[in-house]
């Protein structure tokens, strides 16, 4: 009993897939002259209007606790792109198999039983273009995962975390 709840322990933490986030941004850049943001008009983001107004608004709190401002005239511009993905787990499996032999015959026959299925997986791309000069200065990629049947209230909480994990490393620190 004590195996089987420790193995239950084990696949709930694996379970919650964490938030996976890749920096990259131009060397050189004085990120203490970018004050004021905002998004390019015509987004395409591969999200529903909802999803999108979920994760703006995650971003704009995070943004804003950072000491920046949206503008009409903004210092940068904030390009967002999404995309949806099947993880095929093919990993995760479990194999039985039968032999026999003797008598310099031998024989075997093995089958791989799969465990789990495929799970849905967002890849968010947020760059930060500088349209005055530099152009992309900074790029964040997250990977999560994605439940298309969740609450609005899970969705935003979702939003919220991934928002917090990308803007985690903004400024980039020397």
């Amino acid at each position: 009993m004590k195996r089987f709840s420790t193995l239950l322990i084990l696949l709930l933490i694996i379970s919650c897939a964490p938030v996976r986030v890749n920096y990259d941004y131009e060397s050189g850049t004085d990120f203490s002259s970018y004050k004021t943001y905002n998004y390019y008009g015509e987004l395409q983001t591969g999200m529903n209007e909802l999803d999108n107004k979920r994760l703006m608004n995650a971003l704009n709190a995070n943004l804003q606790s950072k000491g920046l401002t949206i503008s009409e005239t903004p210092d940068f511009y904030i390009d967002i792109k999404s995309e949806s993905y099947q993880d095929f787990n093919n990993g995760n499996n479990v194999g039985v198999g039968v032999g026999g032999g003797g008598r310099s015959m031998g024989g075997g026959v093995s089958v791989g039983i799969p465990l789990g299925g495929s799970k849905l997986n967002r890849r968010l791309i947020i760059d930060f273009r500088d349209e005055k000069g530099k152009g992309l200065f900074w790029q964040a990629i997250s990977e999560s995962s994605y439940n298309q049947n969740a609450s609005p209230e899970q969705r935003e909480q979702d939003f919220k975390a991934i928002a917090d994990k990308v803007l985690s490393e903004y400024p980039p620190t020397k």
